[in-house]
């Protein structure tokens, strides 16, 4: 096993890939001179060359809907976003182009292309730099929507993205880019639609992705310290296509859940997921699914008012309690 910071088994994987298939390139704002906005890339320009390390103009539409072109006619790109906050200034070529074609053609062009960035909040870069665009791309059949929480399935879920025939959104996190763990000295890929349980319990399902889950495991901690309570952690890692069976299981056999989610509530993967595991699981259930998520306001800039707003350990643990009746 190696200890690798994210940011390191997320260039480990395009390495990687790029070796095993030279129709595989990355193209994006500073992935080239300047090693990448977060270092993701270092070193890769000086290893392919600037034909597979394509530095862009700040024109998200233009090197998008590019990189859409060229999976259609054969190649594998890799589009980096600065931040998913500018994929909005490309959200027609996603949506519309990306995940469509393939549908309209009738079969005839797959589109073979990751788009990946850092997604939703990192500290203090006010509402524009700060949105979690996890259901707004999810909302969209064609799109497949992964992320991770530590290096290990970084790496192996964007080897599989990469190999995957399908569009597919890689939401990162500019927080985690530093933060260490194991990766696998040998190559594997983690499949897409699979979640991981990552903590298993009895009394309630604590289910989340990304992120979240280290304030998940931080409040699952402090839930078996200071309540006795024993929360599974269900880390989703792919929300589209979202790993039903193991969800359901795990609910069933809980009888409780709550799900934490970094985004705004209407409308949220939140609610869909509370949706989905009401209706199948109505049965188990002992109270109704509850959500943790953003408070429902454009993201501050102001530290302690970010904290208010996001979701963190005690408003978990609170939610656990009161589901189990508690609070």
């Amino acid at each position: 096993m190696a200890t690798l910071q994210i940011r390191e088994a997320l260039r480990r994987a395009m390495v990687e890939e790029m070796e095993r298939d030279e129709r595989i390139f990355l193209m994006g704002e500073e992935v080239g001179h300047y090693d990448g906005a977060y270092k993701v890339s270092q070193g890769m320009l000086a290893r392919f060359g600037p034909d597979r390390v394509v530095d862009t103009p700040i024109s998200e539409a233009g090197f998008a809907g590019l990189g859409i072109g060229a999976a259609m006619a054969g190649m594998r790109p890799i589009i980096e976003f600065m931040t998913w906050n500018f994929s909005l200034v490309a959200f027609d070529q996603v949506v519309n182009s990306a995940a469509k074609i393939y549908q309209m053609s009738g079969g005839q062009f797959p589109v073979p292309i990751v788009f990946r960035g850092p997604n939703g909040a990192a500290e203090n870069l006010g509402s524009q730099h700060s949105t979690a665009v996890d259901a707004l791309y999810a909302h969209f059949p064609g799109l497949k929507v992964v992320t991770y929480a530590d290096a290990a399935d970084a790496y192996g879920l964007l080897k599989a993205a990469i190999r995957d025939d399908n569009p597919v959104c890689f939401l990162e996190s500019e927080l985690t880019y530093g933060v260490r763990g194991e990766v696998p000295d040998e190559e594997y890929l983690v499949p897409l639609g699979k979640a991981r349980v990552r903590r298993q319990g009895e009394d309630l399902t604590l289910v989340s992705w990304g992120k979240q889950i280290f304030n998940v495991e931080a409040a699952a901690d402090r839930l078996a310290a200071d309540h006795g309570v024993s929360v599974e952690v269900l880390d989703l890692r792919s929300l589209r296509p979202l790993d039903h069976e193991t969800l359901f299981a795990s609910v069933s056999r809980t009888g409780r859940c709550v799900v934490v989610q970094e985004g705004f509530p209407f409308s949220g993967v939140a609610a869909e997921i509370a949706a989905r595991v009401s209706e199948a699981c109505f049965d188990s259930l002992e109270a109704p699914v509850r959500r943790v998520t953003n408070r429902d306001v454009p993201q501050p800039y102001a530290t302690e008012l970010e904290r208010m707003v996001m979701p963190n350990p005690d408003r978990i643990v609170d939610a656990v309690l009161a589901t189990l009746g508690r609070r």
